[in-house]
């Protein structure tokens, strides 16, 4: 069953000076299956940021809909928006963005917080949450005092507490060195098992060869796209890699 389906999406930017538009997405159509763990690749300026941006609700495409469990997400009001982000997706940012002034215990209660939970739930929810992150030992700390990979599973932890139906990652492994990539990855690949819905914004071949299908976005369109099928990760990224080096005119990714 498909969780997100996006159908016919287009987006057209305007310059304030009035120079001619720029066609973000021309066409883009896929759908997300409940479960699955999909992973969207695109060079700069191919519209994959657009496209994430559409998706959480940030921003209103020009023509065709998204919706998430069947629901049209543009016909949610303006107002409900912030609810619907916190309570229905979870963002995982490059930039961790954790607030430095919060411990990690804070930082990832705060959708809960936000979202008026009680005490008792909240203190329910982050245990088992901390465990399968493997931050147990760390909810007291500050993000300034944890390692790039700890803060982004903390940041990870904080977008899976509410139980989104949708998980966000925009380029997740983009600050991380080779180590806590690796660590990440495996954590979403565990998060998946568990039933999370992933999809993932990523120039990596690395951190795409993880998910089970790879749709590959240019000029504003979805033109290609891979299944992992019975493929070990190391297999797969290497049928990556041979994509992106035949769609790029044979200049290796």
């Amino acid at each position: 069953m498909a969780i997100l389906e996006v159908r016919n999406l287009k987006k057209t930017y305007t310059t304030r000076l009035g120079g001619h538009p720029v066609q973000a997405l021309t066409n883009v159509s896929f759908t997300v299956e409940n479960g699955e763990y999909a992973a969207i690749m695109g060079e700069s300026g191919s519209g994959k940021t657009t496209l994430l941006n559409i998706l959480a609700a940030l921003d209103k495409p020009t023509g065709g809909e998204v919706l998430l469990d069947g629901a049209p997400m543009n016909a949610i009001r303006e107002k409900d928006l912030a609810a619907f982000r916190r309570d229905q997706l979870g963002f995982v940012f490059q930039e961790f963005n954790l607030l430095d002034t919060f411990t990690l215990r804070d930082n990832i209660l705060l959708p809960l917080v936000l979202g008026g939970k009680s005490v008792s739930f909240m203190e329910s929810a982050l245990p088992p949450v901390a465990r399968k992150l493997g931050i147990e030992d760390l909810l007291n700390k500050y993000p300034y005092e944890v390692s790039g990979g700890q803060k982004q599973r903390a940041a990870v932890a904080r977008a899976i507490i509410t139980g989104p139906r949708l998980l966000l990652a925009d380029e997740p492994t983009g600050a991380l060195d080779s180590r806590s990539t690796e660590e990440l990855l495996r954590v979403f690949g565990e998060i998946n098992r568990f039933g999370q819905t992933i999809l993932m914004v990523t120039h990596s071949a690395r951190a795409a060869s993880h998910a089970g299908r790879v749709l590959f976005i240019r000029d504003g369109e979805v033109f290609h796209q891979l299944y992992r099928g019975d493929r070990t990760d190391d297999r797969f990224y290497q049928q990556i890699v041979d994509t992106l080096t035949m769609l790029n005119g044979g200049e290796r990714a």
